[in-house]
């Protein structure tokens, strides 16, 4: 028996499927406020009104104090490289190769994105590299995209 789940080849199979466009994000409503931002393009992000932590994803109470008074407000987009993968498979809305990383934002909090404006080699992104955030269509999404920071004039 074949297992369909394993089987790209046979028609019909989840794994099979091929799709060209990326998954929509999830709307949520605690979201609301930075996906409308990634359309202005702006980096939204919150904050505890009470401890002050900033933090990413998005979410009704602190994650560091569980207070429900939190504010939204608009991030620099600097962040430096803290981890990344450069994977060679092809997924909707990627082509190879392309780098899954987690880039740590100015403000504190970490954010799973992807680097781009930049050859997709272990030798040109370093760990700790700065980065500013672009944002990019796609899907039917405005997304926070981050690549390597100009240098200053």
């Amino acid at each position: 028996m074949v297992d369909t789940q394993r089987d790209p080849t046979r028609p019909g199979s989840p794994a099979g499927q091929q799709h060209d466009a990326p998954a929509q994000p999830l709307a949520i409503p605690e979201a609301d406020d930075f996906w409308q931002g990634a359309q202005r393009g702006e980096l939204r992000l919150q904050r505890c009104s009470v401890c002050k932590h900033a933090y990413f994803p998005p979410r009704p109470f602190c994650p560091a104090c569980s207070s429900r008074a939190v504010e939204s407000f608009t991030a620099t987009g600097r962040a430096t490289l803290y981890s990344f993968i450069i994977s060679h498979v092809p997924t909707p809305g990627h082509t190879p190769p392309y780098s899954i990383a987690v880039v740590e934002l100015e403000e504190g909090p970490r954010m799973m994105t992807n680097i781009v404006g930049c050859p997709q080699t272990s030798k040109a992104l370093a760990l700790d590299m700065p980065l500013q955030v672009v944002f990019r269509e796609r899907g039917g999404a405005t997304v926070p995209l981050f690549e390597p920071a100009r240098s200053a004039p």
